[in-house]
């Protein structure tokens, strides 16, 4: 059987789950990398290469160009092979009988006029000299080519998708092989399918930015939108939009900015960062879990939940950067970019994003620094800049100065580190200052803490006369020290207080405006509400906290329909009945998070597999 060069490439999106292991990343980068440049003139890798180096799909081997292939003659050139030693099989031989044979005829050439086109193939009329492989595999020849000679053998059908790698698997391969390579052609991976895909993948009902054009206009007259959309950009006529300016309310009240970017922007920056993402989704560390493909919230609550409680862990540093997404250097973003990124026209396709500006109140304002929150390429952007910053410097001071236990989750620029020694961790937090000081970030002052938490956390407190140890919050959760049935150490996880309140503020909002619709109306409603607050916050330990949202749920749904007459009859025991006919009933969703992460009971079989939980 032929072994495509593609063979042993990863085959999902996500190399690295909650229960892989991943080889540390090395030093981290800040000034020019010195890696090799992927170019057309560098025609001498093969397999995944072949697609960076060229900058076309890679179908069929160049004219000279070696190939591994056990089926192919190992001679480089052909164009010195004489073509007569390839015979060309017209047509399957015919059956024997006085029907279908084509024997003794008056053409010397029986077959070759026999009805109809055959799709036999070139087969070799002698083997080539000092084969090496068995005869068979010699002799299997190459698959016939009629006309279109740049036309694929494979079959366009949904099998194909299974059998033949995609561009991408080959650029991952890539960079999975060499953590040094630089891509200098990408741009060529944004086809239209690509294009299409992504304005399918676009919220129809979302706000249109400041073009005002809708996904149902564009969806109209689409393909020829996606053509020429694609052939600007291929040609560099392509003119990024400015963001439009919305501000969205904050669990603490303030006002969060984000970017409404245009409609054409939002479908060339998804299939842009899903170019990009086949090579950083190789990059980033095991302990990085925001906004990645595959790792969810849960993954990184539950890793971190198993990691307290399993390591020896004392101290935690509860951080969070001070308006990251509006601190980006751009300076730094593009030469981060550049450690993987040759390809120019990439680098422009970023460069415009980022200076595109913001439109606020119809006035334009530069953007010289940050990113756009609400664009599809900034997650990825911010994941790569902390990359670069945080992730690769803390995995290396981790394993050169650390002598105890550090554990590490990051989701975007919320991140949680534990310590088991009190002053390793307060010589980490001054060098992290320093460190982000020196890419013009900050640490938040008021939700950043360095706390005491851990097994012994609530006996030392004690000790010192508070009546039990501080909490920290981390993805909507607030986690605090506490035992199980078994007076083992355990993390407790509850709903944050902020967020069950703004939660119940918005329900009571939507209410008032849904106060005078049917009953059943309002019960579909709040029940797809319900069920969406419990399939994230329903946790092992947090049962409490989910009766405590659906009864306070039932009392603001209560006031509303009272609201509706100054004559209302209905009474408390009436409603109970609705909300246990509309709205579900409090329970746990989601594992224990050893569970999860495949932790049994034996502590000497812990298998904390992922990286943020090695030492």
């Amino acid at each position: 059987m032929k072994e495509s060069h593609t063979q042993g490439l990863a085959s999902h999106g996500n190399p690295e789950s909650c229960l892989g292991v991943r080889k540390d990343a090395g030093e981290a980068l800040t000034g020019a990398h010195a890696g090799r440049v992927l170019s057309r003139e560098n025609r001498s890798n093969q397999g995944a290469d072949a697609v960076v180096l060229s900058g076309r799909p890679h179908v069929h081997a160049r004219q000279g160009e070696l190939v591994d292939d056990p089926a192919r003659s190992k001679t480089s050139d052909m164009r010195g092979n004489s073509m007569r030693e390839n015979r060309e099989i017209h047509g399957p031989p015919a059956a024997d009988g006085p029907a279908g044979r084509a024997g003794k005829v008056d053409d010397r050439n029986p077959a070759m006029h026999g009805p109809g086109k055959s799709d036999s193939s070139v087969l070799p009329a002698k083997s080539p000299n000092k084969a090496e492989g068995a005869a068979a595999e010699v002799m299997e020849g190459r698959g016939l080519t009629e006309e279109n000679t740049c036309q694929q053998n494979t079959p366009r059908t949904q099998s194909r998708t299974l059998s033949v790698p995609d561009a991408l698997d080959r650029v991952r391969t890539a960079a999975k092989r060499n953590k040094d390579e630089r891509f200098s052609a990408l741009l060529h991976h944004v086809t239209v399918e690509r294009l299409r895909n992504a304005f399918l993948a676009v919220n129809r009902d979302a706000t249109p930015g400041v073009d005002g054009v809708t996904w149902e206009h564009y969806e109209a007259n689409l393909e020829s939108h996606l053509q020429d959309l694609h052939s600007r950009v291929h040609r560099g006529a392509y003119r990024a939009k400015p963001s439009r300016r919305a501000y969205i309310p904050k669990p603490d009240g303030r006002q969060r900015p984000l970017g409404v970017m245009a409609l054409e922007d939002k479908i060339l920056q998804r299939a842009v960062a899903e170019v990009l993402s086949a090579i950083y989704e190789v990059d980033f560390l095991g302990f990085s879990y925001g906004f990645r493909p595959g790792r969810r919230a849960h993954v990184a609550l539950d890793i971190l939940a198993t990691a307290i409680r399993f390591k020896k862990i004392s101290w935690i540093l509860d951080a969070d950067v001070r308006s990251y997404f509006d601190q980006v250097n751009h300076d730094w973003m593009l030469r981060f970019i550049e450690h993987r990124i040759a390809d120019k026209r990439m680098l422009a396709l970023i460069r415009k994003w980022l200076k595109a500006g913001v439109l606020e109140g119809g006035i334009w304002a530069a953007s010289e620094e940050g990113t756009p929150q609400g664009s599809s390429i900034s997650p990825l952007l911010a994941n790569a800049y902390l990359h670069y910053v945080f992730d690769l410097w803390a995995q290396q001071w981790r394993q050169r100065h650390a002598t105890g236990d550090v554990i590490i989750v990051r989701w975007a620029d919320d991140f949680v580190v534990g310590f088991q020694h009190a002053d390793e961790a307060e010589h980490f937090t001054e060098a992290l200052r320093e460190r982000f000081q020196r890419f013009s970030l900050e640490l938040h002052p008021d939700k950043t803490r360095l706390i005491r938490f851990g097994r012994y956390a609530n006996r030392d407190c004690r000790g010192l006369g508070r009546r039990k140890a501080e909490t920290f919050n981390f993805l909507g959760m607030t986690h605090a020290c506490s035992q199980n049935r078994n007076g083992k150490f355990q993390v407790r996880r509850t709903t944050m207080r902020k967020r069950l309140t703004s939660k119940l503020h918005e329900v009571k909002a939507e209410l008032r405006k849904r106060m005078h619709q049917p009953v059943a109306e309002q019960g579909k409603w709040l029940r797809s509400v319900v069920s969406g607050y419990f399939a994230y916050h329903a946790v092992p330990g947090n049962w409490k906290a989910l009766g405590a949202f659906r009864t306070q749920c039932t009392r603001l749904w209560y006031r509303a329909l009272r609201r509706r007459s100054h004559k209302s009859r209905l009474t408390w025991e009436r409603m109970t009945d609705i909300a246990n006919a509309w709205l579900p009933r409090p329970r746990i969703l989601h594992p224990w998070p050893e569970e999860r992460c495949g932790v049994s009971a034996n502590y000497a079989a812990y298998g904390l597999r992922d990286e943020s939980v090695q030492s």
